[in-house]
């Protein structure tokens, strides 16, 4: 028998709710892209380098890029307001968002963008309503299940990938006689913040199975952020997935030991476009990425942190500790989506039997389009 979490519940409940009260809520968001073929055009400052094909996995693939400043605004005829939601504004990965609104770089587009503090569970079923527009989020088992309802989502750009150096990811508690390259993870149980159907199931399993364990073998205990790491010090939990910076905290002890992480150059989160973005105003779908595009590529091209102005200012957005920040390397910020990532996820989401119905194929889950017109890239 599957598990259900709250979230997936959740999710379950709305879905058949917008379907019997609309029927129309479940319309594949395919269909209106189907019907009305958009012209892609080049854009100066995107080249060759602006796309990467989806197919290369390769760990150490270099991130699409345009020039500095591009892809230049295109303003809308009309300013649309759009709302975000996501579940942190502090976690760096977000940073691009905030930076794009405090740089203006949406409303260069005609675009009023509002960043809105939502958990998950909350946000999912209002986007696929459309009262709010966007989730800077992930792929998440909930989604891929609410897609497999009739949800009209889909995950339109990444968000970035982990820098080799990072060691954000799964940290264990070692026993006697136990160390980094021996260690018997099967029966542990492990602190996270969403459970079985977070993403990072995918990465998680494939560390655990190098240490005798699988998501079927260990068992999970959700906390809140702010908790995850006291759990693992107060021994509540034997491992948890620590994010950057937290890794830091317990980096260079010899009582834990990092397993895994992240596959490198594999976005496995960013930006999911509801109905609205991607049915009913694609215009501003487009608008929306030209502008993160455009952000990703004017501040964080490279080693950002490396310019300690910007760090200062980051740190004030995200409202953190200039120093915390600092103490980590830069993410490689990715807007692009590698293929095959949903298939992986949702492989993950079945081990750990939070999956619902039939894997969801890529294309009815993965919408490369708008990005690819945001840099001129013709398929």
């Amino acid at each position: 028998m599957r598990t259900r979490t709250p979230f997936t519940r959740t999710v379950a409940l709305v879905a058949a709710s917008l379907l019997g009260a609309a029927g129309c809520a479940g319309t594949d968001a395919s269909d209106a892209a189907d019907a009305a073929p958009r012209t892609v055009e080049p854009v100066a400052g995107c080249g060759a380098g602006s796309w990467t094909d989806p197919s290369d996995l390769a760990p150490g693939r270099e991130p699409a890029r345009c020039e500095k400043g591009a892809p230049a605004a295109r303003p809308l005829a009309g300013k649309r307001k759009i709302t975000v939601a996501t579940g942190t504004l502090s976690a760096e990965y977000v940073a691009p968002l905030q930076v794009a609104v405090a740089k203006g770089e949406f409303a260069k587009e005609g675009l009023d963008v509002s960043l809105k503090v939502l958990p998950a569970p909350d946000a999912l079923p209002l986007l696929a309503k459309g009262d709010v527009d966007a989730q800077w989020a992930a792929p998440e088992a909930a989604v891929m299940n609410g897609i497999n309802g009739g949800f009209a989502i889909k995950w339109v750009a990444g968000n970035f990938s982990p820098a080799p150096t990072s060691k954000s990811g799964l940290w264990v508690r070692l026993k006697d006689g136990e160390s980094a390259d021996h260690v018997d993870m099967a029966g542990r149980r492990l602190g996270t913040m969403i459970g079985k159907g977070s993403v990072i199931a995918y990465p998680m399993d494939t560390s655990l199975k190098k240490h005798g364990g699988g998501l079927d073998k260990i068992s999970f205990q959700q906390l809140g952020s702010a908790d995850v790491l006291t759990a693992l010090r107060n021994g509540g939990v034997d491992s948890a997935w620590l994010l950057d910076p937290v890794w830091r905290k317990v980096d260079g002890d010899e009582k834990y030991a990092f397993l895994g992480g992240q596959p490198l150059g594999e976005p496995l989160g960013g930006l999911l476009f509801g109905p609205t973005l991607l049915n009913e105003d694609p215009d501003a779908g487009v608008a929306f990425l030209r502008a993160y595009i455009r952000t990703v590529n004017t501040y964080f091209a490279g080693d950002y942190k490396s310019d300690p102005a910007f760090v200062a200012e980051l740190a004030e957005l995200m409202k953190i500790d200039e120093a915390t920040l600092r103490s980590t390397p830069s993410m490689r910020m990715d807007w692009e989506i590698r293929a095959g990532t949903t298939d992986r996820l949702q492989k993950a989401y079945a081990d750990s039997g939070v999956s619902e119905g039939t894997p969801v194929p890529e294309d009815k889950a993965v919408d490369r389009a708008m990005y690819g017109e945001a840099v001129g890239h013709k398929p």
